[in-house]
């Protein structure tokens, strides 16, 4: 006998949970840049807060304690879907796909002598525009794309005998927005709830105005303040997502992301001037000859998230997530001292009303170890033991 599967009570608050995943991820990973809102079925709306808070704390190479330095934030996702007619769709999301947000403070190697910590806040955000269209004998197949506008800013400030001669650098990268692209291939198997999709995202180079300020410049006889362009690109990536029921009221589910954080840097030019400059010296054995970059990653991302999901009741189901992030190498950059995590989540879904449902979900972070490094290489904090947590909810439209 053929089980009718219901894709609704089945589409459990996986894209809650999916979203909450990245946090703490590799690199400035925030979002995971999910796209499933344009894979539902029919007419499709929803809107989505993510709240994550996790506890990073260490020593410095001096042993000095080094109290929570992770802030806690927040960001909202929105999708909209609609169908043309049974061959075209389209689409708009808005993330928040890349961030940081790091604050020293106490009695370490990263606060300066009038008590003043170093601190890195970077902000994005995206808006996509997607066209899909369905082929094949029933429709079963679709391919998709269209144009992404991505904004950048960032602040980042060094404090403290950790950063040497770059003790009380300022950086701060003006907004500047630019243009990428989307594309992906999606297969549908409706009788078995079977959906997959395979989504390549652009690199997007940004060419943005920054200011620095770097006291220390003085010593080579460079400008302590500067203000000129910067090339900062944020990374492609691809996305893999995938669900099949396992039988009429189960349903399995699986994601994969894969970012190349090992081709990204920022490299602001008054930084990388004084670098140049000290690696013509004894003191600065070690660093190459093009100078250094202010933040930059030796590995790439790999990220897993696999799932199951049961209805309960015709109107309400629950579902529960196992997740690892690679990392982005260890040691890392002291600005982010985390390499991965594994993760342990649950969530579930309640249709109000035939169309309107309300998901909620709730993540637990163990956070790998990981060695903060400075630019040069030289290891100057060891972070271990940290955890974190994500809750998010989703309110969601769909009619079909």
């Amino acid at each position: 006998m053929r089980h009718t599967f219901h894709l609704k009570t089945l589409a459990v608050a996986v894209a809650t949970l999916s979203v909450a995943s990245v946090a703490s991820a590799a690199g400035l990973d925030r979002s995971g840049q999910d796209i499933t809102a344009f894979l539902q079925d029919g007419t499709y709306a929803e809107a989505v807060y993510t709240y994550i808070d996790a506890d990073v704390t260490g020593k410095d190479t001096s042993g000095n304690k080094i109290d929570d330095i992770a802030e806690s934030y927040d960001f909202f996702r929105y999708g909209v879907k609609a169908d043309i007619n049974e061959t075209f769709s389209i689409g708009v999301l808005y993330d928040e796909p890349f961030g940081a947000a790091a604050d020293y403070s106490g009695d370490n190697n990263f606060v300066d002598a009038n008590g003043e910590g170093t601190n890195v806040e970077v902000r994005t955000e995206s808006i996509t525009g997607i066209l899909g269209a369905k082929f094949g004998e029933n429709k079963n197949f679709q391919v998709y794309g269209g144009p992404v506008a991505q904004r950048v800013e960032a602040d980042v400030k060094l404090r403290g005998p950790a950063y040497s001669i770059a003790n009380g650098y300022t950086a701060h990268i003006s907004a500047d927005q630019e243009y990428g692209y989307l594309a992906g291939i999606a297969y549908s198997k409706p009788e078995i709830a079977l959906k997959a999709a395979l989504t390549y995202r652009s690199e997007i180079e940004h060419n943005a105005q920054s200011a620095e300020v770097y006291p220390n410049a003085v010593l080579f006889g460079l400008p302590t303040n500067s203000g000129e362009s910067i090339e900062v690109t944020t990374p492609k990536s691809v996305n893999f997502d995938f669900q099949t029921g396992i039988n009429s009221t189960t349903l399995a589910t699986a994601k994969v992301r894969w970012v190349p954080w090992s081709d990204f840097a920022i490299t602001p030019s008054s930084y990388n001037n004084v670098s140049q400059v000290l690696a013509t010296i004894p003191q600065g054995a070690g660093i190459p000859a093009e100078g250094l970059d202010l933040v930059s990653y030796d590995d790439d991302q790999w990220q897993v998230e696999l799932g199951l999901a049961k209805r309960l009741a015709p109107a309400l189901a629950v579902s529960g997530t196992v997740g690892w992030d690679s990392g982005a190498g260890n040691p890392v950059t002291s600005l982010g001292p985390t390499e991965g995590y594994y993760s342990a989540g649950l969530g579930a879904k309640y249709n109000v009303t035939e169309n309107w449902a309300i998901s909620a979900g709730g993540k637990y972070l163990w956070l790998g170890d990981a060695e903060g490094q400075i630019p040069s290489k030289t290891v100057v904090s060891d972070f271990e033991s940290n955890d974190g947590f994500v809750l998010g909810v989703k309110v969601s439209y769909q009619a079909q």
